[in-house]
């Protein structure tokens, strides 16, 4: 990378770990291939900003590293300057504006505001909790980051974040080093160049473990809340809520005391400004302060230093803390605040969990039931449902060890799968990496025969439109000689080489066809809509003989709405001569309709 050298100086005020000298070596190999937009992602506690520091210290060129809050910005600097650097400061937060240096850590904010500034070429922009960062033209990190392109096109942009995804959005890089696809949209950021699990921290010794304790002898339930497209919850509604259970409050405030008295320091989430002030009520007054986004400056940082330095035991925070908090000896993490968002929660429990003198463990007790698994957090796709758990589903195209939500039985074998495309990545010498094109659920093209993904409305081969279900299935509806059937399921027999094909109705009506796997044709169209779909397309068939298809009736995919028009004589009902043909077969079906069983 022409930016940088892997020069050493012999004397520096740290040691990187090995993880960290690693993150360090995969960003310069990298940015020596190419520009593309790269992420780091490392958990929380585990030093991002000495990677940044050495990042800047290897520099030849002028690096930008910005983040949003200022103390992020303060901390960063400050480890680059342990080194015995000198770096620049551009923060109005901070009450500085320095932009000369080789080296400048800034806020996002100040940096948006003051764009004239920054005329000079950069070769190397650095965003620590990137996860932040907006596809939005008009955000205030694609207005730096496009400003920044204007002077350098070839600039370099490296995210670090502890949570690479966003609600709502899911993952923010698209390719991992692993070799799997996280998103097949377009993103900010290219590729994943190195990532260590919270799990292989903790058990290395690097992070403290949580306690993740269900001791709770109260909680609230604020599942008749709907929260906001970022994981938020209405502030009225959450006092509304909140107004009418005063005793629980009061109860898991007890149980706090209770608990925290073998405790250093404890945090507490609160849900609003109002549910604060009654959680500081409860708990011992000496010992508790509350910080919220709308504390004077002076008056956080006193509160926060009286807090490290343990004059304060407990600390009531609403909204804030999340990021840029640095706390090490805290061990009791008390969460009575809803989110809908992994990424806000992990950064919750991930206050409890750097390091510290004497320190064993971290109580963590979600009052607010969020459930969320700290280990295998909810990303990239929301939970289908509750029981939903991660489960390892292999591509019969390329081999790939999937992860998608699913289901399992009582041996641990996968039942159901909710993925729709192979993650994995295909890397063949001399050619750019390309995504593996097995699709376990996918919407054939009438026109062409192509598979594509089940919300396609154009072919991605031919670029016909494909017609969306939802018409396909109000068109049949409103047909007087045609009928729709919600499927719970199908039931196969056979004479011969003709295999009956009957799919039941969840109230009791059936529709049957027919395929002869005698006729090439017929055969080739029943392997075309079942045997590619066997077993959530787990275990593909081509099935040569009726008696095959019987042996594998269990493994028959049953689509979720059938459609049928009147057949035979003109004018002629079923009753009188005609029958039901089988004209469409809608398989998983995502849409307005109710499906069968989904009450």
């Amino acid at each position: 990378m022409a930016a940088m050298t892997a020069k050493r100086p012999t004397n520096t005020a740290f040691t990187l770990r090995d993880y960290q000298q690693e993150a360090v070596d995969a960003t310069l190999k990298h940015f020596r291939a190419g520009d593309d937009p790269a992420v780091i992602v490392l958990p929380t506690g585990a030093g991002k900003s000495l990677v940044i520091a050495e990042l800047a210290r290897l520099a030849r060129k002028r690096i930008l590293v910005i983040t949003h809050v200022r103390e992020l910005v303060e901390q960063n600097h400050a480890k680059y300057a342990a080194l015995g650097l000198e770096a620049g400061i551009f923060s109005a937060g901070l009450g500085r504006r320095e932009f000369n240096h080789q080296v400048t850590f800034a806020s996002v904010q100040s940096i948006a505001r003051n764009l004239e500034d920054f005329t000079d070429q950069f070769s190397l922009l650095i965003i620590d909790e990137c996860h932040r960062v907006s596809e939005d033209d008009t955000s205030q990190y694609q207005q730096v980051i496009g400003h920044l392109r204007q002077q350098n096109p070839g600039l370099k942009l490296l995210g670090l974040t502890a949570t690479p995804y966003r609600l709502g959005y899911g993952w923010i890089y698209r390719t991992h080093y692993r070799g799997f696809v996280r998103s097949e949209e377009p993103r900010v950021f290219e590729r994943c160049i190195y990532e260590l699990p919270l799990s292989w921290m903790i058990r290395k010794g690097y992070l403290t473990p949580p306690e993740l304790v269900d001791a709770a002898i109260a909680h609230y339930d604020f599942s008749a809340l709907t929260p906001s497209s970022s994981g938020h919850y209405p502030e009225r509604e959450l006092n509304s809520l909140l107004l009418k259970h005063p005793r629980v409050t009061r109860a898991i405030c007890e149980q706090i005391t209770e608990l925290a008295e073998q405790r250093e320091g404890v945090m507490v989430f609160a849900a609003t400004v109002e549910h604060a002030r009654e959680i500081q009520g409860y708990l011992p007054a000496e010992q508790t302060a509350i910080v919220t986004g709308t504390t004077p400056s002076e008056e956080r940082e006193r509160l926060i230093r009286a807090f490290k330095v343990r004059q304060l035991k407990y600390l009531v925070n609403v909204a804030v803390l999340t990021t840029g908090f640095d706390a090490p000896h805290v061990d009791f993490i008390a969460i009575l605040r809803p989110t809908a968002s992994v990424s806000l929660y992990q950064q919750i429990v991930g206050r409890g969990l750097r390091l510290s003198e004497g320190k064993r463990d971290c109580l963590v007790i979600d009052y607010a039931g969020n459930g969320f698994n700290l280990h295998h957090p909810e990303v990239g796709t929301p939970r289908p449902s509750t029981d939903s758990e991660p489960v390892q589903v292999f591509c019969p195209g390329c081999g790939f060890a999937n992860i998608f939500w699913g289901k399992t039985d009582d041996s641990g074998q996968v039942i159901e799968h909710h993925g729709r495309r192979c993650q994995g990545l295909l890397e063949l010498e001399g050619e750019k990496p390309q995504q593996c094109d097995y699709r376990f659920k996918f919407k054939e093209c009438p026109h062409c025969g192509a598979e594509n993904d089940i919300a396609a409305r154009r072919c991605h081969s031919c670029n016909e439109a494909i017609i969306d279900p939802d018409d396909l299935l109000k068109r049949a509806l409103q047909l007087k000689d045609a009928k729709v059937i919600r499927c719970a399921g199908i039931s196969v027999s056979a004479s011969g080489e003709c295999v009956t094909l009957t799919y039941h109705e969840e109230q009791g009506e059936e529709l049957q066809e027919r395929f002869h796997m005698d006729r090439p044709a017929q055969k080739t169209l029943f392997n075309t809509l079942f045997g590619r779909r066997c077993g959530q397309g787990r275990q593909p068939r081509r099935f040569t003989s009726a008696a095959e298809v019987v042996a594998s009736e269990a493994l028959l995919p049953a689509p979720d709405f059938v459609i049928a028009r009147m057949s035979g004589k003109k004018g002629r009902s079923a009753k009188k001569g005609g029958f039901w043909q089988v004209r469409e077969r809608l398989f998983d079906y995502q849409g307005s309709y109710r499906k069968a069983n989904c009450l």
